[in-house]
Formats: structure tokens, C-alpha cells, sequence
């Protein structure tokens, strides 16, 4: 316990205090509601737009909200620039994000087509190596 707390003993309870702790919660609670987030989950189905995982209460603090233009400021209403992201989905985008970002292109981790060949051999000389007398 910190100095400010006070524990309580037998039936003493201030009604008042506790009054104010529930008044402050349920304002805290209605401006998260007012964030982005919340009006995604209100909005969306829970579910990720990529994977289809869906999401129930139990697990919903792993669903997250992307922003489709990357502009954490852009957060129109009616959520055209939102959609809700699994954990790792999410990760996912944002490291193709980066790549591109890079100027690595948006094929960071997908196998295409017309890639640069392997120019480093591990093995090159093994043989030589190992036969050779010294």
C-alpha cells in the first residue's frame, strides 16, 4: 500500500469515495469509447480482415486496429480508413510497411518470381578442403 491508500476495516466504508472512484471509471471508460478502437470494434465484426480469426470477449485484446494509410491521425467516423487485425496480422503489414518504406518492395517475405539468384555458396571448396594434405 502507498500512503495515500487506506485500508478498510469492518463495515467502514465511504460511500462517497467510492462513488467517485465508480464515476471516474465510467467517464474513463466513455472516452476510450470515443477513441478509434473502440468505434472500430463497434463498427467491424470481430474478426481479422486478413486471417478471418474471430474473436470473442476472452481473446479480443488481441485484436488490434490498423490504420489502411499508416496515418495514426487519419481517423475518419464512419472507420474507411480502419480495419481490425489480429496480432500477428497486424505485425505482419506493418513489417511489409517497412520494407517498402526501404525501398525493399512489398515482397519482403514472399517467394517471387524474377529474385536476384544466390551468389554466396557456404560449401564451395569443402571438397578441396577436406582432401587436401597437409
Amino acid at each position: 500500500m502507498t500512503s495515500g491508500d487506506k485500508k478498510i476495516t469492518g463495515g467502514d466504508l465511504n460511500h462517497a469515495k467510492l462513488d467517485q472512484i465508480v464515476a471516474k471509471a465510467r467517464r474513463a471508460a466513455d472516452e476510450r469509447m470515443q477513441g478509434y478502437r473502440e468505434q472500430s470494434l463497434r463498427l467491424y465484426p470481430w474478426l481479422c480482415a486478413r486471417c478471418g480469426r474471430e474473436f470473442t470477449r476472452a481473446n479480443l485484446h488481441e485484436l488490434t486496429v490498423h490504420h489502411k494509410d499508416h496515418n495514426h491521425d487519419n481517423n475518419p467516423p464512419d472507420g474507411s480508413n480502419w480495419e481490425n487485425l489480429c496480432l500477428y496480422c497486424h505485425d505482419w503489414e506493418h513489417q511489409k510497411y517497412s520494407q517498402q518504406v526501404k525501398g525493399d518492395g512489398a515482397a519482403f517475405g514472399v517467394t517471387t518470381k524474377g529474385g536476384k539468384p544466390t551468389t554466396h555458396s557456404p560449401f564451395a571448396g569443402l571438397k578441396d578442403r577436406l582432401t587436401k594434405k597437409e
